[in-house]
């Protein structure tokens, strides 16, 4: 049976409610503080999993009381995380958020993410996937092991998703091994030097980072909706779906992926899986949190 096979980042997020950003020096009151579950590779795999696909992760914490939550968090989820390290001597990786008007302002710091390098990840890897799989992995984690699983990944005969995230320049010759980027507009700005306004300037950036090797494209505008380019040179503009309201957008773009992987599991076309993915970023919007707002997959197709 085929999997989805995750490299990447567990974070706890801490995260607060204030009514603008601080300016130097200075003490706002808060509301609403939240300790929650997070990390671009463990929202994902939380997504990917509620969603309906057997969900592997491949990912590190500390041996201390974040990184044993979090590990609890995924596993009551439903991803399989024996491949998930506790190390010594490392802290589990933190996200600080700051909410103001539904918007984030986040700052991290890696720990434990960074601690996994190529050999690592790619013995994990050889150790779980098998031909026919899917893997993702994003920009949170070490860059050369992140790379590294990529190329064999790929080499494996796996369907490889890359989401840049945080973006970063990459080796010109990584795209070969990219079945599939997913990204949003700052990011594909930073990969290709163009910024995703309209419908023209999707299709120029997805052109681009075709050009550069990759096989295919979604990239995420937030309340435009999404835009792809499939490997056949087929444009495709999904809309956004309407949200019940809008609360916190923390998990929306690692939802969304969620939905484009669980996706090609059941068979979908991009096409189908971005629409997919825009019904449960919709759903996940509505709630406070990181993956405690992913919803399942009995609650997307009740939206769709």
């Amino acid at each position: 049976m085929p999997k989805v096979v995750i490299f990447g980042s567990m974070n706890m997020d801490l995260s607060i409610d204030a009514p603008r950003m601080p300016a130097a020096g200075e003490t706002l009151s808060g509301s609403g503080f939240l300790t929650n579950a997070g990390g671009k590779g463990a929202n994902q795999a939380v997504a990917s999993a509620r969603l309906g696909a057997a969900t592997h992760m491949i990912a590190a914490v500390g041996a201390d009381a974040f990184g044993r939550e979090l590990v609890a968090g995924l596993e009551a989820a439903g991803v399989d995380c024996g491949l998930v390290r506790r190390l010594e001597g490392v802290s589990t990786g933190v996200a600080v958020i700051v909410r103001v008007a539904g918007e984030n302002r986040i700052v991290l710091s890696a720990g434990a993410n960074h601690a996994l390098a190529a050999d690592d990840v790619i013995a994990d890897l050889r150790r779980v996937a098998e031909r026919g799989d899917v893997f993702l992995t994003q920009g949170e984690c070490d860059p050369a092991a992140t790379e590294a699983a990529l190329r064999v990944a790929h080499d494996l005969g796996l369907y490889t998703v890359y989401n840049p995230a945080p973006a970063r320049p990459a080796p010109d010759d990584l795209w070969a091994s990219v079945d599939l980027v997913c990204l949003n507009e700052t990011e594909c700005q930073i990969v290709c030097g163009v910024l995703p306004s309209d419908d023209e300037t999707c299709l120029e950036a997805a052109r681009l980072l075709r050009a550069k090797g990759a096989g295919a494209v979604a990239i995420t505008l937030g309340a435009a909706g999404s835009f792809g380019l499939g490997a056949d040179g087929v444009a495709l503009r999904i809309p956004a779906a309407r949200p019940p309201e809008v609360v916190d957008t923390t998990g929306a773009g690692d939802t969304f992926i969620g939905g484009l992987v669980a996706g090609r599991l059941r068979g979908l076309s991009l096409e189908d899986s971005m629409v997919w993915g825009a019904a449960a970023a919709a759903l996940s919007v509505s709630r406070l949190g990181a993956q405690q707002s992913i919803p399942t997959a009995e609650e997307v197709e009740a939206a769709l």
